[in-house]
């Protein structure tokens, strides 16, 4: 009986073309009733210490949350699909001490690393090429697809627990242009409070970046105790130690062997290639979405839009320039967006009670040739 009531059913629905979507509607909306009916509240309060008072973007946030997580609430959101997907640089760390973290630390590991020796066409690109345009603000896309080419090559065969170890020992050096600033502080203390306000709320807090995966996931799990396997990001090959020349399809590794970071970039996580690697690796659509630049408006556009729940995205600007490195030039081009768009803007300068831990004080960026950067 049960099967062939099941079958007209199926041929019905099907008849109109909505056979499985109806079914999975219907299965939610129960699914929403009955924890509506059985949960309580589990809001959870941050001080939000970092924020200014009076923030409305804040307040807009915590209204967000407070209402997903009220069973009673229409703009409940269960658990599991609670997902926010955060950009790094520029969102929640610094990309203005003087530039992207991964590049400063490509610098590093080219001209004061004691122990590598980089080769000279390396060399060369970083000193009268990368130098000069990070500090010029002139970066190319041809300059940032030759420095992506290179960062995967200087970094060839390290082992991922001593690349792992090299980039966390990069974020205890001090930044250029914050003075009593490590790499590692540079990440901005209102965003640190709105991480642990989301997962403090049974967020699924993902980073969702274009630099390389394996440096942000030792940043972020350091800094931010994002999970390792909540990072996505730029990928480079990675490869068995003793695999040589032969495809890791072929080759079957050993007790012998070690995973080691390889030459080649396989892609790049930017703008349609954030969206599709979140449909890919985390298979829900997120809630939330924050980020600070057009690098980051595919992200948020698919965010918000046909959205099951309640949806919002959040872009930081850069607007600050008497306690930080700002652009209004950007910070402005990024408002206009956002308002085309329909998100929500940060103001560095606004809301910001506070942006890097007390001691830093804004210095001036020393360039390449030992000169401040007007």
């Amino acid at each position: 009986m049960y099967h062939r009531f099941l079958s007209g059913m199926i041929a019905t629905t099907m008849a109109f073309g909505v056979y499985a979507p109806a079914f999975t509607s219907v299965y939610a909306e129960e699914k929403k009733e009955q924890t509506s009916e059985t949960q309580k509240p589990t809001f959870v309060e941050n001080d939000f210490e970092y924020w200014t008072k009076d923030s409305k973007v804040k307040q807009k946030l915590i209204n967000f949350v407070k209402n997903a997580t009220d069973p009673k609430s229409e703009d409940y959101i269960p658990e599991e699909n609670r997902i926010a997907v955060f950009d790094m640089d520029g969102t929640l760390l610094s990309e203005t001490n003087p530039y992207y973290f991964e590049w400063m630390m490509f610098f590093h590991r080219v001209l004061d690393d004691p122990t590598y020796k980089a080769p000279e066409k390396i060399k060369e690109f970083v000193t009268d090429v990368a130098e000069p345009a990070v500090y010029d603000g002139k970066v190319t896309d041809e300059i940032d697809a030759q420095f992506s080419e290179y960062q995967a090559e200087v970094y060839k065969d390290m082992t991922l627990d001593d690349y792992e170890k090299y980039v966390q020992d990069f974020m205890d050096l001090p930044v250029n242009g914050q003075d009593g600033l490590t790499y590692g502080e540079s990440f901005y203390m209102p965003m640190r409070n709105v991480v642990d306000f989301l997962q403090d709320n049974d967020f699924q807090v993902y980073i969702v970046s274009g630099a390389d995966r394996l440096t942000t996931r030792a940043a972020v799990t350091k800094e931010l105790g994002i999970p390792a396997n909540h990072v996505i990001a730029s990928d480079t090959m990675i490869e068995a130690s003793k695999e040589g020349d032969e495809d890791g399809e072929f080759y079957g590794y050993t007790k012998d062997d070690e995973l080691v970071r390889g030459e080649e970039l396989i892609k790049k996580n930017l703008k349609t290639n954030k969206v599709t690697a979140i449909a890919r690796e985390i298979g829900i659509q997120p809630v939330l979405a924050f980020g600070n630049s057009s690098g980051d408006e595919s992200m948020a556009i698919y965010t918000i839009t046909d959205n099951e729940y309640p949806a919002e995205a959040f872009l930081l600007l850069c607007d600050d320039t008497e306690r930080d490195h700002g652009n209004t030039e950007k910070a402005q081009k990024v408002a206009d967006m956002a308002k085309k768009d329909g998100f929500n803007t940060i103001s560095m300068k606004n809301d910001f009670k506070t942006i890097y831990p007390e001691k830093a004080e804004m210095v001036e960026i020393i360039d390449e040739t030992g000169e401040a950067v007007k």
